[in-house]
């Protein structure tokens, strides 16, 4: 993939129209009568429905299909804190994989409030508005808090993407990788280097899907028993490992969600013969694929690059994710609907591809160099969608009663 120039980054966010939204209308609005319907007097009807019982601003108002992206700017992508108006062009960009991936509409939401009190209180006050809110780039462990609380607040789902996409993505391919070398996930070893919103996210989606022995590290070293500075996101990950080296000793796997040679190919050295290594800093790895292999050469490797196989890239799951939680009405995102949506994805990887894919990426196949699907797979759409709904139903967080998981695919289907 050639290079992108900041000249070319800049012509594309200006040109032909400033930024990368625009909102546009849905009905007929042609002639008198159309506004007769559309405002006054005619809206009045729908806004007396709603009053009457507010679950039916789903059947006449955009809150169905509608997803706030929120961000206070203070941990955006590589940037740091930059502020909300800085993160307004990443706001928008994810409004548009809401769009372009999954059909959801997206609205972006820049609030310049660090105050957890404060930012939690202006999202509950606009939430009427949306069938969903994905929080973004705010920083740890304040996320944690924030997610926490409105998720127990609110009665639509609310997902910090920072720390579920990555930990669902990478489950994904944890769970394809760990079939691949045969090994159970109980007993594996797993380095996690990055204790911020992903890091912390991750490991505890693996303790979910079974995962035993995890080892933590930040930038102050291994968290364990000697450390008095842990917050309590850490504190649930202290093991008795007293250093770097005594961590990737034996591992099966390391996260990496930090920064480059925040961990080093001596310390890939002291893995098993066959470690799966995701080194996802970006847009530089902690260790890049082909350093990896020159010492590990049967390594199962994953970087959020597009230029590396295995892309550990969010937009496999959220824009799914939340397609299924909005169409069967879900009040929350809980744990079985993230593990429905790994599910999904890993087996989605063992599927044939198809032909457009094939077009870009060549002939891939199942195995150590392809373990999740390419962003561009079309069936993500279908399959994440329609696990995530059918988890909703299950896990009776969804408001919708009558659902036909085959009758639903077959409409996704048809709306590609």
């Amino acid at each position: 993939m050639s290079k992108i120039t900041k000249e070319e980054a800049l012509q594309y966010h200006e040109f032909p129209r400033a930024g990368k939204l625009s909102v546009e209308t849905t009905k007929r609005f042609k002639d008198k009568r159309d506004l007769s319907l559309a405002y006054t007097p005619g809206v009045a009807f729908a806004c007396e429905e709603i009053k009457n019982d507010p679950q039916t601003a789903y059947k006449y108002t955009t809150k169905r299909n509608l997803v706030a992206v929120i961000s206070n700017g203070t941990a955006v992508l590589g940037l740091g804190s930059i502020g909300a108006l800085a993160s307004k062009p990443v706001m928008e960009g994810k409004a548009v994989l809401f769009k372009e991936f999954a059909k959801v509409d997206a609205f972006d939401i820049e609030v310049e409030e660090k105050d957890v009190d404060k930012l939690c209180e202006i999202i509950k006050a606009i939430s009427p508005t949306f069938g969903g809110i994905n929080l973004e780039d705010i920083k740890a462990p304040a996320c944690f808090e924030i997610e926490s609380r409105l998720i127990d607040e609110l009665e639509i789902p609310v997902m910090h993407d920072d720390q579920h996409g990555t930990a669902i993505i990478t489950s994904a391919a944890l769970i394809n990788a760990s079939e691949l070398l045969n090994i159970k996930l109980e007993d594996m070893k797993i380095v996690v280097v990055g204790a911020g919103a992903a890091g912390i996210a991750s490991a505890n989606m693996y303790k979910e899907l079974g995962v035993k022995n995890i080892v933590m590290i930040d930038s102050k070293g291994v968290i364990n028993k000697e450390r008095t500075d842990l917050n309590k996101y850490k504190k649930e990950f202290i093991s008795d490992c007293k250093d770097i080296n005594e961590a990737f000793l034996g591992a099966n796997m390391v996260l990496g969600l930090s920064k480059p040679n925040s961990f080093k190919v001596e310390h890939i050295k002291l893995m098993t013969n066959e470690p799966i290594v995701f080194t996802l800093a970006n847009p530089t790895p902690e260790v890049f694929p082909e350093d990896v292999r020159a010492v590990k050469p049967d390594a199962i490797i994953g970087t959020g690059r597009s230029d590396y196989l295995n892309q550990v890239n969010n937009v496999l799951g959220f824009p799914f994710i939340f397609r299924g939680a909005l169409d069967v009405q879900a009040r929350k995102i809980n744990m079985q609907m993230k593990i429905a949506a790994a599910n999904a994805i890993a087996a989605l990887a063992k599927e044939p591809i198809e032909d457009d894919i094939k077009a870009i990426f060549g002939d891939l196949k199942y195995g150590k160099d392809y373990i999740i699907p390419t962003p561009f797979d079309k069936r993500l759409y279908i399959e994440v969608s329609s696990a995530v709904a059918k988890s909703a139903i299950d896990t009776k967080v969804a408001r919708v009663k009558d659902f036909d998981i085959e009758k639903y695919k077959e409409e996704l289907r048809a709306s590609l």
